[in-house]
């Protein structure tokens, strides 16, 4: 109990403004709103953990829009909403009016009577799924002023055209527990590096989130992708600011093995260039199937250019002391498990399985920590009232 309150007395004393504005990327938060949100999850976690409730909701919905596949996201946001007392509702564009044509501001407006929080996913369509949100943020504000919602109902990020900030934010929780805080991850390495994969379309927004929250805590970010494998400039622009402003470095190359050498931490992990995406979008909204046919075939052909690009033991061993922690979003593509060439050797892979399910593990208390965070200004007051009842979670 005692350590608990630390963390939430720690939590309180942190400034902020996250009740005024959705969680959409990690890089318009302060640092002292990212710790927040980490404080938050912490105790979150420790509560659960302790058999303490934290169902700060009685009643209400969390609204999920998911337009792309999801498993850890999509489980990770309903295990969320319910430890906080909500109930979800998964919106299935297919079976609403949306399919008739049904408007983004009316849609917002009409899922929102009873909501609490809308998650959202949109990362199929370069330039659009960011967009997306704050459209329906705007329809949301004007429902809220105009007196037809009860509520301004919170917007998280769940992955979009530019960031994944739930992804990121709990690499980041993972990364200080594994290192004992968040102040011992100031000048580590990490090395965020394409990797070769049989697949084809994967989104931008995974290195893209974590180039673009590390490099906020003074660590040393290492880019590293085959020419042409770009992500979007603005994003990568923000990340050589972020290194500047936090102490820390960043620096772009062309070459794994560059990456890699000295590395404290490492992630490798696969995705389609700049061009690529936003040539699919393109081919996307005019729903030309034989083009897209047409492009996955050059993606992949371009890919196998690149199977080199191979997190194996060798690779590992350029790594600080050749033992660098692993890191990924999960799925990965494990060589000779899930693909017949991929991203990781499969003995590197298990080696570290147990440390990417932990990783993983942090980001439903993530997304409880930044649905409280826009929900409630006094979060700190909050959680020490739910500690102070202690209600238990399982009688």
């Amino acid at each position: 109990m005692k350590e608990i309150q630390q963390v939430i007395s720690e939590l309180k004393a942190l400034p902020s403004k996250l009740h005024e504005k959705d969680f959409l990327l990690t890089w318009q938060q302060t640092p002292e709103e990212l710790r927040r949100v980490l404080k938050t999850a912490s105790a979150i976690r420790k509560m659960r953990a302790a058999n303490i409730a934290t169902n700060v909701f009685k009643n209400g919905l969390g609204v999920s829009v998911f337009r792309d596949n999801s498993t850890r996201t999509r489980f990770s946001f309903a295990s969320a909403i319910n430890m906080l007392g909500l109930a979800q509702q998964d919106l299935d564009e297919g079976k609403s009016q949306i399919a008739h044509g049904e408007t983004v501001r009316e849609t917002a407006n009409m899922i929102s009577f009873c909501a609490d929080v809308i998650g959202i996913r949109d990362d199929m369509y370069l330039g659009a799924g960011n967009a997306y949100m704050r459209e329906v943020g705007d329809a949301l504000d004007d429902g809220f002023s105009q007196g037809v919602l009860p509520q301004r109902p919170a917007i998280i990020n769940l992955q979009c055209d530019i960031d994944h900030p739930t992804q990121a934010m709990a690499d980041l929780a993972w990364l200080q527990e594994h290192f004992g805080s968040l102040e011992s991850l100031k000048g580590k390495k990490i090395a965020m590096t394409w990797a070769y994969s049989p697949s084809y379309g994967k989104p931008l927004s995974v290195p893209q989130a974590i180039i673009g929250l590390m490099t906020r805590f003074g660590m040393h970010v290492s880019l590293a992708h085959p020419e042409g494998y770009d992500l979007i400039p603005d994003v990568v622009e923000t990340a050589r600011k972020n290194a500047t402003l936090s102490g820390g470095s960043f620096q772009h190359s062309h070459s794994m093995e560059e990456a890699f050498k000295g590395a404290d931490i490492v992630y490798p992990k696969s995705w389609a260039p700049y061009h690529v995406m936003g040539k699919r979008t393109e081919l996307l909204r005019a729903n030309d199937h034989a083009g897209l046919k047409s492009l996955e075939q050059e993606a992949l052909a371009q890919n196998a250019k690149h199977k080199d690009w191979h997190c194996t033991d060798a690779m590992m061993k350029l790594t600080k002391n050749a033992e660098a922690l692993y890191m990924h979003c999960l799925p990965a593509d494990i060589t000779g498990v899930s693909c017949q060439e991929g991203e990781v050797a499969d003995n590197v892979f298990e080696k570290y399985r147990i440390a990417t399910y932990k990783e993983a593990s942090w980001k439903p208390y993530i997304i409880a920590a930044m649905i409280m965070n826009r929900k409630f200004q006094n979060v700190g007051d909050v959680l020490e009232g739910l500690l102070q009842k202690a209600n238990k979670r399982i009688v």
